[in-house]
């Protein structure tokens, strides 16, 4: 009976893996034809969004996603394949600000401050998506990131009627950790389109991008939080 029962489980945790392994394939399948990794072969949009992370590991050492996303942005910027830039993250602790962080980095660099874009309550990957659309009206967008997180990106965009194509910037070589974690997001999105049915946890006023020459630093579409809720928010992220 026992050997039964091992067995029974072994064969469920194997039905298990090969289903999750080819979901996982489904999302890159269904995702390649809006992916570019040439730069002259990306279309022109008027809006990129740049997807946050942190600039430094807890070690203290700087984050190479981090500084190939700055580069990609960069370059989709003076190449004109980009008019401006929404910089889309995490803003949940008064140290830890990636919109910003990202913001001071690019005018640094030569961005026109006035082509920038802030998006503070980009807690996760759907929120940063559909805030775009949903949020800063723009519906035909470029999104800046490595290619595996452009596939799950891309993949929210079509579930929820957003088009949009992805500039795949490089990824570091040692990348097995954040690839297995990815497999777990991606898994995630999956139940948070098809069972949850989520959407942003905050959406708030449209703030059409076009007019962002108009719009003050503190109206970006992000409404006020408190602390705890933002430590709330933290926790969800994924």
């Amino acid at each position: 009976m026992l050997k039964r029962l091992l067995i029974g489980l072994f064969v469920l945790i194997c039905m298990v893996g090969v289903t999750a392994f080819g979901l996982d394939r489904w999302i890159s399948w269904k995702t390649a034809p809006y992916i570019y990794d040439n730069l002259s072969a990306l279309p022109k949009r008027q809006v990129g969004v740049v997807l946050g992370t942190s600039k430094y590991y807890r070690t203290g050492s700087i984050n190479q996603y981090y500084l190939y996303r700055m580069q990609g942005a960069m370059n989709a910027y003076n190449s004109g394949k980009v008019n401006y830039l929404l910089l889309s993250g995490d803003n949940a602790q008064q140290s830890y600000n990636e919109p910003r962080t990202m913001r001071r980095d690019l005018i640094n660099a030569g961005v026109d401050p006035t082509d920038i874009v802030l998006d503070y309550a980009g807690f996760r990957t759907l929120d940063s998506i559909v805030r775009t659309r949903k949020v800063f009206d723009t519906n035909d967008f470029i999104i800046i990131t490595q290619r595996f997180h452009c596939e799950r990106a891309l993949f929210i965009a079509l579930h929820m009627g957003i088009q949009a194509q992805c500039y795949a910037v490089p990824s570091p070589k040692n990348m097995l950790s954040v690839r297995l974690r990815e497999f777990g997001a991606r898994l995630g999105a999956l139940v948070d389109l098809y069972i949850m049915e989520r959407e942003p946890r905050f959406l708030g006023p449209l703030v059409p991008i076009p007019a962002v020459h108009s719009v003050p630093d503190n109206a970006q579409g992000y409404p006020a939080v408190s602390p705890e809720q933002l430590v709330e928010m933290q926790q969800e992220k994924h």
